[in-house]
């Protein structure tokens, strides 16, 4: 199935998905790792805000939410105009704050200071590295951040495929939940620094507009266009929508998410066109490359499942048409990151 010269792949006997603008999406399920379909979900794209949830991946098991902490500087080392919750150098505030600045305004500055508190040496930088080793661990190998707020940086990348191991991470807390479904949290005065308290709103309207809503995260630059994480639930099934580099016409980020869950809830519970690798499992013992369908046989729309292949990971798709087989190489992501042409 071609959607405006890309590459779309759905199970057999789906109906064709939304046509969307983004260059690049995936929708899994949360639970099973089941890839429900997608449209190049290894193209290498920029992530903006969205890397937001590898920072809270990372080091939200590691952050205390209830200590008290005092903002810095260097935290508020920011682009000039970029988005920012209106912490201050100096104030003093609990990292349960800090985290809900970060997940409901984007704010860059909270995303330098988690990154710094969980560094272990105060560090933002080695924040940045610790984000890096757990999209590792995670099998996000298409994805290299170097800011923690994902604020455009040169060789920094990710892939809708990464991002969706990178949300099921995050859906797997129970307090990013609780904090990815907060519609306002107050943002404490800071006598100290004459600045007034004040509330903060959740700008994901998925949260709001949508039946059965998780949350999930938006982002936005002028390099990466639109991007968008969002996850649902319906009859006692999760399903998580990762897209890059989308516009907002005809449909804003959020709303074209929202079309691709609609249709993954009517894709069949036990369909699919791969699987989510889990944590872990890229560094595990290699095992055997799966068999691709041959002409003649089944007849799926897609088949696909995962292999190492010597130094690198080896996504393959088969598709079946009209027209006979064809095997489409998902993309070759290899141990050691490469950057960006």
């Amino acid at each position: 199935m071609l959607e405006r010269g890309k590459q779309v792949v759905v199970p057999a006997g789906a109906g064709a998905p939304p046509a969307v603008s983004a260059t690049s999406w995936l929708v899994a399920d949360l639970d099973t790792g089941r890839v429900l379909g997608g449209c190049g979900p290894h193209q290498y794209g920029t992530p903006a805000s969205v890397q937001k949830l590898l920072l809270a991946a990372t080091m939200m098991p590691r952050l205390d939410p209830k200590q008290t902490v005092t903002v810095t500087d260097e935290d508020m080392n920011i682009e000039p105009g970029s988005s920012a919750v209106g912490l201050v150098a100096g104030g003093r505030y609990t990292i349960e704050t800090i985290w809900l600045g970060l997940l409901l305004n984007s704010g860059n500055e909270a995303a330098n200071a988690l990154a710094r508190l969980g560094s272990g040496t105060d560090r933002a930088a080695d924040g940045v590295r610790a984000m890096n080793d757990e999209a590792h661990r995670l099998g996000a190998l298409q994805t290299h951040a170097v800011t923690p707020s994902g604020l455009d940086g040169k060789g920094q990348f990710t892939s809708a495929y990464d991002l969706a191991l990178i949300a099921r991470a995050c859906f797997a807390q129970p307090t990013f939940r609780r904090y990815a479904l907060t519609e306002q949290a107050p943002i404490p005065a800071q006598p100290a620094q004459r600045t007034k308290g004040f509330l903060i709103q959740n700008e994901n309207q998925l949260i709001y507009r949508y039946p059965g809503a998780l949350g999930g995260k938006t982002g936005f630059t002028d390099l990466a266009r639109h991007t968008y994480v969002g996850a649902a639930e319906r009859g006692g099934r999760r399903l998580v929508v990762t897209l890059l580099g989308a516009e907002s016409a005809p449909k804003r980020g959020w709303e074209q998410g929202v079309s691709l869950l609609d249709w993954g809830f009517t894709v069949p519970r036990d369909a699919s066109v791969g699987r989510l690798v889990e944590p872990g499992e890229l560094t595990a013992t290699p095992s055997a490359a799966p068999a691709l369908a041959a002409p003649g046989g089944p007849r799926p729309a897609a088949a696909s499942g995962p292999a190492h292949s010597g130094s690198g990971w080896l996504w393959s798709v088969t598709v079946i048409s009209g027209a006979g087989v064809l095997v489409l190489l998902g993309g070759l992501l290899w141990r050691r990151r490469r950057r960006l042409p």
